[in-house]
């Protein structure tokens, strides 16, 4: 707080004596209610410990000794009074507030009956999650969740899949087509002995079509490579997550592993749905490892797989839109959470339901250190 000083001016006599007449006639009116005027009593009390020197400054002024010094000694005491006040007014500085940050989980789940129909129609209380084997408290909950979706579509160009590049291209467009909202986004990467992205996140169409029309292949296949640059890029993206993986699973080009792309998928909150596309079927060429690797690691993110096969291309595409238009939301702060865990295991359950009832998928958990991802 800052204290202005009072202006300063200097006293003549003729000054002082009209000083002391206005003091005499307040001290008069005063004296009979048989009280004390601020001045004398302040006067007097200074007097009795500070006795007049026949040569100080106060004794040569306008013969007023005691009110010059009242008036000199005044400015000391009103400053002094308004720092005490203030010093009482100022609030104390408040103490730091500690806040425990934790952090929301959310988990994006389908329900499947024995038959692979789609279950609609439950509620938060159907659902039951737990972390390490831990219940925890359902804190959100959506169903069908208009959140924003960020889709890459990462097709495989390499020489076992490239005779049907063209029939790829036109499945996608449509799919495309179908699937974009106004408020969601969409990439394309193609991928053989490395990864390209062909089009960046974008919400037109006609972008994607000049980026599918600039597929090429070769030889190797970079599957893994794919996975994990496609995760990493959605990584940051704010909503529902999603790389749709064309190809038949086969990595030939060896650079990243399974674990590396599986890992990337689950830090980055990143569902992988895979149309695994089989060249020659029972061929003993057939990948069928590359083929496992990619249904696991669809399971292990909340995704799911399709084969081209079992209906073609358009409708492996309208299966994995269909499943995106139908996923619950369920999001939760984890509570007696078991610490010195690198990874975080979740189970989602429907208890009323015997065993065998439903099919329910979600991811199987998080990293430890992760960095929390918003769904905006």
């Amino acid at each position: 707080m800052k204290i202005s000083p009072p202006d300063m001016k200097i006293s003549t006599p003729e000054s002082m004596g009209t000083m002391k007449t206005q003091h005499d006639l307040r001290c008069s009116i005063l004296s009979s209610s048989t009280k004390t005027c601020a001045p004398c009593l302040a006067s007097e009390t200074w007097e009795s410990k500070n006795p007049t020197q026949p040569n100080s400054e106060s004794a040569t002024i306008s013969g007023v000794p005691s009110f010059s010094r009242f008036l000199r000694k005044g400015w000391e005491t009103s400053a002094f009074l308004v720092i005490l006040f203030a010093s009482l007014t100022i609030p104390a500085q408040e103490a730091p507030t500690f806040r425990v940050e934790s952090r929301l989980v959310n988990v994006f789940v389908n329900v499947t009956d024995p038959n692979g129909v789609i279950v609609g129609g439950l509620t938060r209380d159907d659902f039951k999650i737990t972390e390490d084997g831990r219940p925890q408290s359902i804190a959100i909950f959506e169903k069908q969740s208009e959140l924003p979706l960020s889709l890459t579509l990462a097709i495989d160009t390499s020489g076992s899949v490239r005779k049907d590049m063209s029939e790829e291209a036109a499945a996608a467009r449509r799919f495309a087509q179908a699937i974009l909202r106004t408020q969601d986004q969409m990439s394309l990467l193609q991928f053989a002995t490395s990864v390209h992205e062909l089009t960046p996140f974008t919400n037109k169409i006609s972008s994607i079509d000049r980026g599918l029309s600039q597929l090429h292949g070769d030889w190797a296949s970079a599957v893994y490579d794919a996975i994990a640059q496609g995760s990493n890029k959605l990584g940051p993206k704010p909503g529902r997550k999603v790389l749709v993986v064309v190809s038949d699973g086969e990595d030939t080009a060896q650079n990243s592993t399974y674990s590396e792309a599986l890992e990337a998928a689950l830090r980055n909150e990143v569902m992988i749905y895979s149309i695994i596309d089989v060249p020659i079927e029972a061929s003993a060429g057939r990948s069928t490892g590359g083929e496992h690797a990619l249904i696991t690691i669809s399971e292990q993110t909340g995704g799911k797989h399709f084969y081209v096969a079992e209906g073609g291309l358009d409708k492996a595409f309208a299966q994995v839109s269909d499943d995106l238009r139908t996923q619950y939301l369920l999001g939760y702060y984890p509570k007696s959470q078991e610490p010195g865990l690198d990874f975080h295991r979740i189970q989602v359950s429907i208890p009323r339901a015997a065993p065998d009832a439903f099919n329910i998928r979600s991811r199987t958990g998080y990293y430890a250190d992760s960095s929390p991802r918003g769904i905006n």
